[in-house]
């Protein structure tokens, strides 16, 4: 299980905040720590419109997209940072500009957003680097997602595909986690989920459900300004998840073989009961089923599961109640 934390523009521009951020997603055992690198005057324009605008610090998207920008040398202290903290320094670039200079920084791999899976002209300079390719699904229909996979595919590029749903926060009736299925079905390539609901059982039931990457949105405080804000995990919160993570990991490798319960002989002839009379009875009694009683342990009468063998048989002697019943007890 691959497990990316997705700082975004959680670090609202700060290269001290994005340090910190680094530093505490090392402690919580993700594999990566993820960034969008923004490069203002290739991606966008004056004409952006805000998806949230939470401040009037930029007047413009332009002007934020400016302000979360970092120059090559920061980048690469960032990926420096991560390479000695030892998780993997991932990027999302929004730019063919954004690939060159993440190809000087030096990456493994590259994480492509769900508004650039039409963005041919992107993906043509992404395949070019020879890099896997983590695909989020979030704004595709199945049938622009399978242009894109053959794009990619026609080009050699090792490809991954994430569930997404583009909404922030996302609701539990929108989480598409029937899509995990449906996309290795339909592409037979390694899926995973994307998430942004703000919740960990979002992620820990998507690896219940086959997932073999998770990606969520890490954020200090859910009370900070970030148009991701409301729809990340903090850090607290990440841990638990990738406790939980870790250990359905182990789970779902090690298949228990349900057809044998050898190893638990010793346990069953501690917890399973054997028959016993719940009254005193005397010789020549007619076994009732009102007359048992089933009592621990194990192999001090007959087994609880024979008791309708026994109904209707004699006593040979008294018993007394609580006794166990045994074959002896019995005529035949």
């Amino acid at each position: 299980m691959y497990i990316i934390a997705e700082i975004a523009q959680a670090h609202e521009g700060s290269m001290e905040l994005a340090h910190d951020y680094i530093e505490a997603l090392s402690k919580t055992g993700v594999d990566a720590v993820k960034f969008q690198v923004h490069i203002a005057e290739a991606e966008s324009s004056i004409h952006e419109p805000f998806r949230i605008k939470l401040t009037t610090q930029d007047k413009t998207r332009f002007d934020y997209w400016k302000r979360m920008e970092f120059t090559l040398q920061q980048w690469k202290d960032l990926k420096k940072h991560c390479d000695e903290a030892g998780v993997e320094f991932l990027a999302s670039p929004f730019s063919n500009r954004a690939v060159d200079l993440l190809e000087e920084v030096g990456v493994k791999r590259y994480k492509i957003g769900s508004g650039e899976v039409n963005n041919f002209l992107l993906l043509e300079k992404v395949a070019r680097t020879g890099k896997p390719v983590i695909l989020s699904s979030g704004m595709s229909s199945f049938e622009e997602l399978g242009h894109t996979v053959d794009f990619l595919k026609k080009r050699k590029v090792d490809i991954s595909i994430l569930q997404c749903t583009t909404a922030y926060p996302t609701q539990p009736e929108n989480y598409g986690l029937n899509v995990i299925g449906e996309l290795n079905e339909r592409y037979g390539v390694p899926v995973g989920y994307s998430d942004h609901s703000a919740k960990i059982e979002t992620c820990i039931a998507a690896a219940l459900l086959g997932a073999e990457i998770l990606e969520f949105h890490a954020i200090f405080s859910r009370d900070s300004l970030g148009p991701d804000a409301s729809s990340s995990l903090e850090m607290e919160e990440i841990t638990q998840l990738l406790k939980a993570v870790r250990n359905i990991e182990i789970a779902l490798k090690n298949p228990v073989d349900k057809s044998d319960n050898s190893k638990f002989t010793e346990l069953k002839n501690i917890f399973e009961k054997s028959l016993a009379v719940n009254k005193d009875l005397k010789a020549g009694h007619i076994i009732k089923f009102e007359d048992l009683e089933a009592k621990k342990p194990k192999g001090f009468g007959m087994e609880a599961l024979r008791f309708e063998e026994i109904i209707g048989k004699s006593l040979k002697n008294n018993l007394k109640q609580w006794e166990f019943l045994s074959w002896e007890d019995v005529y035949e």
